[in-house]
């Protein structure tokens, strides 16, 4: 899990969503409020259909993406109600969420605030580690 998660505000301008995405090698960008409460999530789906929208064929264009194209910040763009667990949630519990809902990671919240993020790939080492250590 990664505690020390790079995160936007909801009035975060695009140019600075961007500018995040740039600067760091994430793949999810939580979105909080003003509480400090998660609000949504953007992607890297989202920017590059941003960036790219004009040069996407207009077969892909939907309205969701058509909307997304004309907004000014983060809030306008973002998935909101993103997927959550809690802290305790068990490794078996969050790679089953993420397999059947085909996400890569999960935020982890704690009464509605942002604690961590979990990835497949954090799961995978968890994982390995334990195995290895049973087989001794």
């Amino acid at each position: 899990m990664t505690r020390n998660v790079v995160i936007a505000h909801e009035d975060a301008l695009l140019e600075e969503i961007f500018a995040l995405f740039e600067k760091h090698s994430y793949h999810t960008l939580p979105i909080l409020n003003s509480e400090k409460k998660l609000v949504g999530i953007i992607d890297q789906d989202i920017v590059l259909e941003i960036l790219l929208f004009s040069q996407i064929p207009r077969a892909k264009h939907t309205h969701l993406a058509a909307v997304r194209s004309l907004g000014v910040h983060a809030k306008d763009i973002m998935i909101t109600h993103p997927m959550t667990i809690a802290p305790d949630s068990s490794l078996t519990y969050a790679a089953n969420l993420m397999m059947k809902h085909r996400f890569d990671r999960v935020c982890i919240t704690e009464d509605e605030k942002l604690v961590g993020i979990i990835s497949k790939r954090d799961i995978v080492k968890e994982v390995s580690k334990r195995r290895a250590l049973e087989k001794g």
